[in-house]
């Protein structure tokens, strides 16, 4: 297990998730201390959300609508201004070629040192981080970091037509993982994580306890993660991928 400082040359990260709302609840108190650091942060968002949502007032032809607003807004909170929607259907998400590609295409435009995404690997103590798009965005993320977006002749129509060459992302971070290994205290973003996450008003506004269910699992996260009593942290599995 580690705890970690920001290298210095960590300049541009990705965060890749399955819906708006998923990087807010797993990982906006560590954005919100890398855009401290000065490292620029981009969000891809692979679907627009629209299975979710509480209120059955609301038409479903605008839930894509507002759930992206929704997102742009909670970035803005965490000072992510670079939020790109791929508009794939909520609750149907499978490890395609052209996920694959999508994500590749971000990768090569943004050329992150590290990528932040979801665990593709169910957690069976947390069923809820293991919602089937969760994994299936982690796992085109991974497909896309290796091979796909290091080899110059995957998806050639991204080099031949839209001229991005070839990355190689030299760290993979994912959240809501059964083997946690990296644990980041964040224990002074908890207000921004909360402001953020209250952004997603039609996700958020009919808990009774968001702020009490939040401390629980990030107390938990610095428990195991031996950062000490009164911390809050987020957690996950980081690898070397470059």
């Amino acid at each position: 297990m580690s705890r970690v400082e920001i290298p210095a040359d960590l300049t541009r990260v990705l965060v890749v998730t399955a819906h708006p709302d998923d990087v807010d609840f797993g990982a906006s108190g560590t954005v919100a201390t890398l855009v401290a650091a000065g490292v620029a942060v981009t969000y891809c968002v692979v679907t627009d959300g629209d299975a979710g949502g509480f209120d059955p007032a609301v038409p479903r032809s605008e839930i894509p609508g507002i759930r992206r607003r929704e997102q742009v807004a909670a970035a803005a909170v965490v000072g992510v201004t670079d939020v790109r929607f791929l508009g794939y259907r909520d609750g149907e998400l499978t490890v395609s070629h052209d996920l694959r590609r999508d994500i590749t295409r971000v990768i090569r435009q943004v050329r992150p040192q590290r990528v932040l995404t979801m665990s593709p690997v169910r957690n069976w103590e947390r069923i809820g981080a293991s919602h089937p798009d969760h994994m299936a965005a982690a796992e085109a993320t991974v497909q896309a970091i290796y091979p796909d977006a290091r080899n110059q002749f995957a998806h050639p129509t991204l080099m031949l037509d839209e001229g991005l060459e070839e990355w190689v992302v030299a760290e993979l971070w994912m959240f809501g993982s059964p083997t946690p290994n990296t644990f980041v205290d964040v224990t002074e973003h908890l207000p921004t994580k909360l402001a953020a996450l209250r952004a997603h008003v039609s996700q958020t506004e009919h808990m009774d306890d968001l702020e009490g269910m939040i401390r629980t699992w990030m107390a938990a996260a610095a428990e195991r993660g031996g950062l000490g009593a009164g911390r809050l942290a987020e957690m996950f599995h980081a690898v070397r991928t470059g």
